[in-house]
């Protein structure tokens, strides 16, 4: 099977798996835990397609292609794996009706267009584990932003007294926060690795191409940080929590894709 075949089938996974999870918000009633796992298991089905299409585009014979296309669809497969594994045993799925378009239309985007940013590290191990460390940073935090960004959705409704369909198919806002703070945890732990990381391994961290990377994510790695001693000394929850998540979420984006669409595809 070409891997045209294998992404359309993937996209078609996608689409339907974030329908059938956008109509259990549309009715408000909770699916069962079997029907759960079966939209899981088709979410995941998708993913593992989108993984070898991902692969081929990624892992070249010169090198790692870190260009914007494969890039954004490597991520997008990997935030979306991450998400359904755990949501086999926590209550995210419904973050699927974002992230899983997102992946779908990635995946797309990798199959029409190209540009290529070939890393050559057949020499040393280091710039790998520098590179699986920040991608699954990204990745979680990615869940946390859009983990708050359902918790402000569902903050607005309970603040305006319109407990819908929608409020009726979330869990509480407790286990919101609490599983938003342990995602954040757990992304921040894996930042601060990649970080260290890369002042370890990189020559100059702050070299021209990499001072606007370097730079944003430390920033992003400080709001987090402070999120997190807020949360443990003051109690910080709701709208506090959600616009500093979001802050911190905006200046990693920036690092990582906003620097890589202004030189990659504006620039050439």
């Amino acid at each position: 099977m070409d891997t045209l075949t294998i992404s359309i089938i993937s996209i078609a996974l996608y689409l339907v798996t974030t329908v059938l999870l956008g109509r259990k918000l549309v009715v408000g009633i909770p699916y069962s835990n079997n029907t759960r796992i079966a939209l899981i298991a088709l979410g995941l089905g998708a993913v593992i397609l989108h993984a070898g299409v991902v692969y081929q585009s990624v892992f070249t014979t010169a090198g790692i292609n870190l260009g914007f296309y494969s890039a954004a669809s490597l991520i997008t497969a990997l935030v979306a794996l991450l998400m359904l594994i755990a949501a086999i045993s926590q209550p995210i799925e419904n973050l699927g009706i974002a992230i899983l378009p997102i992946a779908a239309l990635a995946l797309l985007l990798d199959n029409l267009f190209s540009a290529q940013l070939i890393l050559n590290t057949h020499s040393s191990g280091q710039i790998e584990l520098h590179i699986i460390l920040s991608l699954l940073a990204y990745s979680l935090l990615t869940i946390a932003a859009l983990q708050a960004v359902l918790l402000a959705i569902q903050d607005r409704q309970f603040r305006h007294k319109h407990p819908g369909g929608f409020m009726r198919a979330l869990p509480p806002m407790q286990v919101m926060e609490s599983l938003l703070f342990q995602i954040i945890g757990v992304g921040f732990f894996l930042l601060s690795l990649a970080l260290m990381s890369g002042f370890i391994f990189l020559q100059d961290i702050f070299a021209q191409h990499l001072v606007h990377k370097s730079i944003l994510s430390i920033v992003a790695w400080f709001v987090f940080a402070i999120l997190l001693v807020g949360r443990w000394k003051a109690g910080w929850r709701g709208r506090t929590a959600i616009r500093w998540t979001l802050g911190g979420f905006v200046a990693l984006l920036l690092a990582y894709f906003g620097s890589k669409l202004v030189l990659e595809i504006i620039l050439g």
